[in-house]
């Protein structure tokens, strides 16, 4: 596994390369978020997802979520955002919310494990954006840990845990951490909470107005 610490005075971007390099090859690359550690593949590969799975020690009947570089890119490759979602990423991205949307042509079946829908999120951190700008695609998005451990936000505890089965780590120090992002169903008229996290679920309701579920 590599691991490559990002400049951010951007003197240095050998990360940008490693990453995308690895992701076009059906490479799973560790990568920090606004809130913790996250596993990138790309999901239109079978091969790159059950990879990321193998890994986890994830059941191929959870399906995983992604990261976009923006709702222009979500557009682009074929998402169709609800009016609600529309709302819901207007208000909250980038941002800590993940809306569950109806999953668009191209995803791999292990992906959405079969189903209809898909979790996405664009995230408040340019690192996590800038790889999925350089992937051309969203990217998965699932914590850096196996299964039956706790997810983090230190590079060093995804290197101990993860290393030996990673193409690469891409390492911004400590994220923020604390809850994970906030799952909303935004497939209907009103919002349906999946998971709470990171933001309250009364923020989200108020969003809305009277509206929610």
């Amino acid at each position: 596994m590599w691991r490559e610490v990002v400049d951010r005075t951007g003197a240095n971007r050998a990360w940008e390369d490693r990453a995308a390099e690895a992701l076009r090859r059906h490479g799973v690359v560790a990568y920090p978020t606004d809130t913790l550690y996250g596993l990138a593949a790309d999901p239109r590969s079978e091969t790159a997802v059950l990879k990321l799975y193998r890994i986890k020690g994830r059941p191929v009947d959870r399906a995983t979520p992604l990261i976009a570089a923006s709702t222009d890119q979500l557009r682009e490759c074929g998402a169709t955002l609800t009016p609600l979602a529309a709302r819901l990423s207007a208000a909250f991205w980038p941002g800590p919310i993940t809306l569950v949307v109806p999953a668009w042509h191209g995803l791999s079946v292990a992906a959405l494990a079969g189903g209809l829908t898909v979790a996405v999120r664009v995230p408040n951190h340019p690192v996590a954006r800038t790889l999925a700008r350089l992937a051309g695609y969203p990217i998965t998005a699932t914590s850096a840990n196996r299964t039956s451990r706790p997810a983090t936000a230190d590079p060093d505890v995804v290197a101990a845990e993860l290393g030996a089965d990673l193409d690469g780590l891409v390492d911004d120090g400590l994220c923020a951490g604390g809850p994970a992002s906030t799952i909303v169903d935004a497939c209907g008229d009103r919002p349906c909470l999946v998971r709470a996290g990171a933001v309250p679920w009364d923020r989200v309701l108020e969003s809305e107005g009277p509206h929610g579920c």
